[in-house]
């Protein structure tokens, strides 16, 4: 809207805020231009709003702030943003970073003066453009910058007790991860989402890549789904239009609602300085800022904490607190507002009594929001706990009357080890503990479902062939179908859809059975070619160490709160003693996997594999998914090569290429709330097999993806295994839907069909010929008839025995904990073909090891025959 609107489209705007209707995008823009009695009326409608939130989160009548000190850890950046005075050249710079001195003086005045959060301000990434900050890092012993930040928090907490708030800029997946540990909250202002002030030259984020609209976001959204309580905002009067500003206000709503991480969002107006390219911009209006305010209020809703920072409003805090805000964010008593330095912090006494002119009182909060401390996990980390407790108060999370901080250590957990909760895995655990189909917190902690279902991929399950003619679509498949036996490498994206859909879509519809015959006879051929006629399995022990895990998958009904029934912990000594039982078996291979359990150290991987190894040395351990890899490299701040490298030296001979599911982050972010992105998947991958630990791939499919999801899925594993050969094997494996979440919540489909299956494992044969040799089926997740049409459509291998397996059957599957070796053979024995015991990398087992399985049939004793439980 480039005009001011009407006085009509203003009234009927007003009316439905008073009426408490949901705001659109025009709604808000309206409003943002109103002015006189318009302002009024909308200062009220967004203050009652404001006044529901605080009374439902138990505060009425209270604003808050939070008493810090503010930390440059470095003013170096790499960006170039027209209005900053922070960021300064090196040579402006007697130090290109505070020193750890420096840092815990500041940290410790600010301690005795009361303080209880230490803001940590920095630029951004100042090592990618400045070599002299690259050299301090270097000389002081850092890697990059953000393992300074973490260094220095860890200080902080450890020596003043002071709770740490980081703002480091633009921050990846795997950067939250690590910082999450050493900081209660973070924060990075979105400002806004005008790419027009990004892109075009002499824009206020022209030549700034941080301030990339769409990065923005992405920060804002992992921080969502790594739990991280965080603080964002917009920055208005640096040239966006009015509407511009309502699009950055509802982008902050999606984050806001999807996620619920966003603790607070900050209004903030601009301020012209001296020295800088937008010196001579007018500063943003009070009661335009008063007006954005309120529409954020009105845009954001009651549970949103909102915030203008008490130094910028020229005295007008009864007209922002009019307006709807409930913070007034950090105010310190030492330091200088190092963004605004020419804007000193108000005395916090005055502070008090001018908020209480406005008929509120003035109440003290930590870094991290109250509602987040009392929600503790997974909001907060159980190393900061203690740290937190120490300052709040357990009724309200308000930060508690009279403490002083102390430094107290910061340390990681003891591990985790010790055996907790129910671990009859085999028998009864995903039974008897759970009396309903869903978790008590099922409506928050997926993440809001409303909004997720904005986020499903376009498309039907199926290509799109609407509109053609069946002729033509005949010849398509027909050509796919010689394209596949005669040059399966050079089968095309189209084509491998068109094979694809010969399954039909979810309904059947479609589906052409003759052609599906045909793919999956010459997937079969060419699995001859590749693998021969022998069934392959491997006798294995799965060992799932812990179920407890707050990563968030919405697939997922493994995981569980440590409070929750089925909850368990396997004890060090517990994890030996089935492997163990596996080796007495005939066992060559332990699959090992478990939650991302809250408590465990980076390095409590290391010990799981050595346990298994010190009991049974000869036994192959084949362990952690790259979601594991990922957590314990970030938890010791190390790189995924050199956390591999220790799993490698602990134990670990190979990995599980799980937590792939669909490797595309449209459908990722659907499926998980907090999993790794599919980049960082490829990497730890890629990076295995170049230290040259071998690895499984996988697919998860048939929830909310498509047909071309699928095919690009298989399309990227051959590019993968093109460039490393790191891969043994293919393993597709069919979403159970039965008790997973995102299907209970009306999200996802019941998985595959029958056809699909049969044509997911024909074509991933094809593709994948001449990279992949092996292709497996999970008899886990199929039935038994399901797996023999399979084995006659390309698949040559049917994973392992198990022993004891519990992911697929707490989704809801229901063929079994365990395969023994005669089960298996029956399964197989219909289709005329051998079956052959392997090892993990498809050579032979010894005499000794065959032998040993044949005697106890593949699967240990105490799996196959419980004792009662009042015998045990």
């Amino acid at each position: 809207m480039s005009v001011n609107p009407t006085d009509t489209a203003t009234r009927r705007a007003l009316a439905r805020a008073r009426d408490g209707k949901t705001l659109d995008v025009t709604e808000a823009t309206v409003l943002l231009h109103a002015t006189g009695e318009h302002l009024d009326a909308l200062l009220e409608h967004a203050g009652r709003v404001r006044d529901a939130g605080l009374a439902a989160a138990g505060r009425p009548g209270v604003v808050t702030y939070s008493r810090k000190v503010f930390i440059p850890l470095t003013r170096l950046c790499r960006d170039r943003c027209g209005y900053c005075t922070f960021a300064v050249a090196p040579h402006r710079l007697e130090s290109m970073y505070l020193g750890p001195d420096e840092v815990l003086d500041i940290a410790r005045r600010g301690a005795e003066l009361g303080c209880k959060e230490a803001l940590f301000t920095l630029g951004d990434r100042p090592e990618d453009r400045w070599p002299q900050a690259r050299e301090w890092l270097h000389a002081h012993g850092y890697d990059d910058t953000l393992s300074y930040v973490r260094a220095m928090a860890i200080r902080v907490l450890e020596e003043t007790g002071l709770l740490p708030h980081l703002n480091p800029g633009v921050l990846s997946w795997r950067d939250l991860q690590r910082l999450k540990p050493v900081a209660p909250s973070m924060g990075m202002m979105l400002e806004t989402t005008s790419r027009r002030l990004f892109e075009e030259k002499g824009g206020p984020h022209y030549g700034s890549p941080d301030k990339d609209p769409a990065v923005r976001l992405r920060v804002l959204e992992d921080a969502g789904r790594t739990n991280v309580p965080f603080t964002s905002g917009i920055l208005i009067g640096i040239g966006e239009t009015v509407a511009e500003r309502a699009e950055s206000l509802f982008a902050l709503r999606a984050v806001a609602r999807e996620y619920g991480g966003l603790q607070e969002v900050i209004v903030q107006n601009f301020r012209a300085k001296p020295d800088t390219a937008m010196r001579g911009m007018p500063d943003a209006d009070l009661r335009e800022l008063a007006a954005t305010i309120a529409v954020a209020r009105l845009v954001l809703g009651p549970r949103v904490r909102l915030q203008a920072p008490p130094n910028l409003v020229d005295g007008e805090h009864a007209l922002m607190i009019r307006a709807g805000i409930d913070d007034w964010g950090g105010v310190s008593p030492l330091t200088p507002d190092h963004v605004n330095p020419e804007r000193p912090w108000p005395q916090i006494d005055d502070l008090a009594a001018r908020t209480a002119a406005a008929g509120f009182t003035l109440r003290e909060r930590l870094t991290i929001y109250p509602e987040y401390v009392l929600a503790g996990e997974p909001w907060l980390d159980p190393r900061l706990r203690g740290h937190v407790a120490a300052l709040a108060d357990p009724e309200t999370g308000l930060a508690r009357e009279g403490v002083t901080p102390v430094g107290r250590p910061w340390q990681e957990p003891d591990g985790g080890f010790a055996a907790a909760g129910r671990t009859d895995l085999h028998t009864a655990v995903d039974t008897e503990g759970r009396s309903r189909d869903r978790r008590d917190d099922f409506d928050h902690v997926y993440g809001d479902w409303d909004a997720l279902r904005d986020r499903l991929p376009a498309g039907p399950p199926s290509g799109d062939r609407t509109g053609r003619a069946p002729a033509a679509l005949l010849g398509e498949v027909s050509e796919a179908l010689r394209r596949a036996a005669s040059d399966p490498a050079g089968l095309t994206e189209e084509q491998a859809l068109t094979l694809l859909d010969t399954a039909g879509d979810a309904d059947g519809a479609g589906a052409d059975d003759a052609a599906l015959d045909e793919l999956c006879r010459i997937a079969d051929d060419l699995r001859r070619q590749a693998a021969g006629d022998d069934v392959t399995y491997v006798v294995n022990r799965n060992i799932n160490f812990t179920n407890v895990c707050y990563t968030g998958c919405r697939f997922c009904a493994f995981a569980q709160r440590r409070t929750d029934a089925d909850a368990y912990t396997l004890s060090l000594e517990q994890v030996a003693d089935r492997a163990w039982e596996g080796w007495q078996a005939g066992a060559t291979e332990v699959c090992m996997q478990g939650g991302i359990h809250p408590d465990m150290p980076g390095d409590a991987y290391f010990d799981l594999a050595r346990a298994v190894k010190a009991r049974v040395p000869d036994m192959h351990l084949h362990a952690f998914s790259p979601m594991e890899v990922v957590n314990g490299a970030s938890r010791l701040n190390v790189s995924v090569e050199e956390w591999l490298a220790g799993a490698r030296e602990a134990g670990v001979d190979s990995l599980p290429g799980t937590a792939a599911e669909i490797l595309d982050d449209d459908v990722r972010w659907v499926l998980t709330k907090g999993k790794l992105p599919a980049a960082e998947w490829i990497e730890v991958i890629t990076t295995a097999h170049r230290l040259g630990i071998p690895t499984t791939a996988t697919m998860m499919y048939g929830h909310v993806d498509t047909h071309a999801h699928w095919v690009r899925h298989i399309r990227l594993i051959r590019r993968i295994q093109e460039e490393t050969g790191g891969f043994t094997e293919f393993v597709p494996l069919p979403f159970v839907h039965t008790s997973a979440p995102i299907y209970l919540a009306g999200i996802a489909r019941p998985g595959p069909t029958a056809r699909e299956n049969r044509a997911v494992h024909a074509l991933a044969r094809i593709l994948l010929h001449g990279a992949i040799g092996n292709i497996q089926c999970s008899w886990v997740k199929l039935r038994d008839d399901l797996c023999r049409q399979v084995l006659q459509g390309g698949v040559n291998d049917l994973g392992g025995t198990l022993m004891e397996e519990t992911i697929s059957r707490m989704a809801g599957s229901e063929n079994g904990s365990f395969k023994t070796i005669t089960e298996i053979a029956a399964m197989v024995a219909p289709t005329g073909r051998p079956v052959r015991q392997r090892t993990t990398s498809y050579g032979v087992p010894d005499a000794e090891r065959l032998a040993a399985a044949a005697a106890s049939d593949g699967v240990c004793r105490s799996v196959r025959a419980p004792l009662p439980l009042e015998a045990r």
